[in-house]
């Protein structure tokens, strides 16, 4: 209203006000993360024992090399970020007292926006996957390997079908839940803008490894845009769903010479298109921009956060260790 303004540094309550959110979202992302972990690595050790009493003759080496190699650590990977995922964006936004529904109270949103948003997704995904392979073939000169763990569940019809489940449908559904409809919604209780950007940041951090990092951050801001122009999370699972099934067939027929060859060139004619959609939904719909009171309400609140700074701190010491210990010898 015109006799009301906002005065452009926040007081003191108002930055312990703002500070609680981002304190709720920080630990929240950090409950998740060793929550997820503690419970993948009970859940192993449960089935691992279990295995054992089965095959009492078998070495603790040969079950652990079934379990890679089988669909079992597929299933555990599917069950635990099942319940993280779901269960702590339930969990963060009870805290903060934000009501769910919103997720699913789609404005605006029509079938040739999906069309638009899924063709620039492509884009941005092909184009954050070239930065992230010269990020790993950076890596690969000093003797480091960037690789997530190799298993090979996927060449066993039930790992496949886990595979399908979790890559496809899963895994895009409840990291939406997580990352954009709990974590973006807190911490853009004051700036639009950096709710995207710390969103994306724990999504790529989630990852594990830098290239990777580097991929989900950028595609991270993107599906972040999409969602706050439509108050929605429709729109980034919709094209999470879209990137996640295009690495899945590509990861399937990567040895088929024919194959990817067809691939590729429908990925050029996509990303052609994909270039000009974006364009198009850039010069509509930009980034939110932060107000200079906005800008004292963000980072500069934000680093005063515990929550934020042990979170960050955690999963990027945790990925850096990750780094030391895949070194090539």
């Amino acid at each position: 209203m015109p006799e009301f303004s906002i005065p452009f540094e926040p007081a003191n309550v108002e930055k312990s006000a703002i500070r609680r959110f981002y304190n709720i979202g920080g630990f929240t992302a950090l409950f998740h993360f060793f929550a997820s972990s503690v419970f993948a690595l009970t859940l192993m050790l449960v089935v691992k024992w279990m295995l054992i009493k089965l095959n009492p003759g078998a070495a603790s080496g040969s079950v652990t090399h079934y379990m890679r190699k089988s669909s079992i650590l597929a299933a555990i990977n599917l069950v635990t970020y099942l319940f993280a995922n779901v269960g702590f964006a339930f969990i963060g936004l009870k805290w903060a007292k934000i009501k769910p529904s919103f997720m699913i109270k789609t404005k605006d949103y029509h079938f040739s926006d999906a069309v638009q948003h899924c063709f620039a997704g492509i884009f941005i995904w092909y184009t954050a996957t070239i930065i992230s392979t010269g990020i790993e073939n950076v890596f690969s000169k000093y003797g480091f390997s960037t690789d997530v763990l190799d298993m090979d569940y996927g060449e066993t019809g039930i790992g496949f079908a886990v595979l399908l489940i979790y890559s496809c449908i899963i895994a895009p559904i409840t990291e939406e839940i997580f990352y954009r409809g709990a974590l973006m919604k807190i911490f853009s209780k004051s700036n639009q803008r950096f709710g995207i950007f710390m969103s994306a940041l724990f999504f790529g951090l989630a990852h594990g490894n830098l290239p990777q990092f580097t991929l989900a951050f950028l595609i991270g801001i993107f599906l972040g845009h999409i969602d706050m122009k439509h108050d929605s999370i429709i729109p980034s699972i919709v094209v999470h769903i879209l990137i996640n099934t295009l690495v899945t067939v590509i990861s399937e027929f990567k040895g088929n010479t024919i194959v990817m060859g067809l691939f590729g060139l429908s990925m050029i004619l996509c990303c052609i298109i994909g270039i000009v959609m974006l364009v198009i939904f850039r010069s509509e719909c930009k980034l939110p921009v932060s107000t200079p009171a906005q800008s004292r309400r963000g980072i500069a609140v934000a680093k005063t956060s515990v929550g934020i700074i042990a979170a960050v701190a955690v999963q990027t010491i945790y990925t850096i260790l990750i780094i030391y210990q895949t070194k090539v010898k």
